[in-house]
This record gives structure tokens, sequence and C-alpha cells, in this order.
């Protein structure tokens, strides 16, 4: 072998070298800001998780003084010593509610949307694996989620009744498809326990409490805007700044919420459409029912 050739050889054994060595240190770096990135991404979370325990022990101290001046207050004035004894007692017991009702843990909305996000991806992929339709039909139940949801095979049809519920797979020619327990039956339950009121059964007033809802009580968006058209038996709820991502996919919390509580309230099966931004809104979900289906012909 030439000295030219082995100069050749230790030139590109050192390239080599060199390469290996560059790549070595761009695995190292890429694993340290991995590690710097997790780091403080854990620290964020720390920090909301305080201050939402901080805004809500900031509350129950503000009630526990709001009480607090009621009562001396009724001590001093005793011409208005029954209101301000009665604002003293809801006062401090408001914040004594307050401080030990303070929930210990804060899921962040995008660990949630990702658990969701995995879970409308399989059952997105079975539907479709069955050559079942996009149609989603929430039908009322007797059991205690009160609800089904059902993916038809066909888009026209007779819907299954009661007693075909047995899910979660139909095989029957009339009714093949899936039923399965939608997400936002159990939502319903707990934004049932909250009302003060019983669950409207007029389209209008029900279409605005499960609006608020979604707003108020569970914050799964910022804003839920319905409009309701008894006359074509439909009730269009406006969507901004969803909490769980895009609407149009399979059994989403918000649009099944809305539909459960349609189907509740109003006792008809749910035609779902959800549809993208338009100048309204960044999402429309429209819920449709039929007068001549009633909760009797679903019985038989």
């Amino acid at each position: 072998m030439s000295t030219t050739d082995v100069d050749l050889d230790e030139t590109t054994t050192d390239l080599d070298a060199d390469r290996a060595d560059g790549q070595d240190d761009d695995r190292l770096e890429l694993a340290a800001r991995t590690e710097l990135l997790e780091a403080e991404n854990e620290r964020l979370r720390a920090e909301y998780a305080r201050a939402k325990q901080s805004q809500y022990r900031r509350t129950a101290a503000g009630l526990a003084l709001v009480g607090t001046c009621a009562a001396l207050a009724a001590v001093l004035f005793p011409d208005g010593r029954e209101v301000l004894f009665a604002l003293a007692s809801v006062g401090l017991f408001g914040g004594v509610l307050t401080y030990y009702l303070t929930p210990g843990t804060f899921v962040a909305a995008d660990v949630g949307e990702r658990i969701y996000a995995a879970m409308a991806a399989n059952e997105a992929a079975i539907a479709s694996e069955l050559g079942l339709s996009d149609d989603r039909v929430y039908l009322p139940t007797d059991d205690a989620s009160g609800a089904r949801l059902y993916v038809p095979q066909q888009t026209t049809g007779e819907l299954p009744t009661l007693d075909d519920l047995e899910g979660p797979i139909l095989t029957d020619p009339e009714h093949r498809g899936l039923v399965l327990e939608p997400t936002g039956a159990t939502l319903l339950e707990d934004f049932e326990r909250a009302l003060t009121d019983d669950l409207a059964t007029a389209p209008a007033p029900l279409a605005t409490q499960l609006a608020d809802g979604l707003v108020e009580q569970f914050e799964l968006t910022g804003s839920a805007e319905p409009d309701v058209d008894v006359a074509s038996n439909r009730i269009t709820v406006a969507i901004d700044d969803s909490a769980f991502g895009d609407l149009d996919r399979f059994d989403h919390p918000i649009v099944s919420f809305l539909a459960v509580g349609f189907v509740t309230g109003l006792e008809r099966p749910i035609r779902l459409e959800v549809t993208p931004a338009n100048e309204r809104s960044d999402w429309l979900v429209t819920c449709r029912w039929e007068d001549h289906t009633d909760v009797e012909d679903i019985d038989n």
C-alpha cells in the first residue's frame, strides 16, 4: 500500500470518527433538551395546580371574611341583626365548604385530550373495519346511563328498539351496527347532580342549560351559543375554543354531552351533524329529532 493510500485511510477514519462524535454530541444535546423540557413541563403543571388551589383558598378566605364582618356588624347594629346573621352564616359556611372541597389534583386539558384522541381513533377504526356509515344516532334507554350511541351500517333504516340494544355489535339484518355507551353519559350525570332545578324537557331551556354546563361547570369550551328551531325539530349549538380539540371525531365529549342531554330531556332519538368553522364560530353541532318518533315507539 502506498503512503498516499495510508494517508487517505487515516483521513477517512478521522472523518468517520469526527462524524460519529458529532452525532453522539447531537444525541446528548437532544437528550439534555428533552430532559429540560420534561422538567419544565412538570414545573408548569405543579405551578398550575398550586395556582388553582390558591384561587380556591383565596375565595374561601374572602367568604370567611365577609361572614366575620357580617357577624360583627350584627352585634353593632341590632336593627339589622337577623339579616346580618343570615349573611354571616352563609359567608362562613361557604368559606369552609370552598376550602375543604378544593380539588387536590388538576388534570390539564391537553392530557385529557390525548387520552380521548386514542379512544376516538380506536373506535373510529372499528367502525370503519365493520363498514359502518358516518351516521351518529343517540338513542334513549331506560337504564342509568339514559342513552346509547348507535352507529348504523345503513344511513336509512329503522332505529333499533330497546330490546335490540344488546351490543356492542348488532348483527340483526335490519339493524346492523355498533351500540356503545356514550362519553357524555357520565358527564350528564354529574351535570344533573349539580343542577338546582330539574333537567328541562322543552328544547329552548334545555339547550340553554346544556350550553351553560359546557362553559360554566365543565369548562370544556370557551362559549356555546344555542340556536333552537322547534318548527324544524333542530337545535344548533355554536362552539368556540374547544378544550378537547376538533369536534368531528368519534363521540367527542362536547358533542356527546349535548346529544345525551337532548336525548334525556326530549326523550327522542337524536341525529347528529358536526360541521367545522364558519363566520359564526369554530364548530356547529346540530341535533335533530323527529316528531312522530315517541319514546313509546322505541319501547315497543
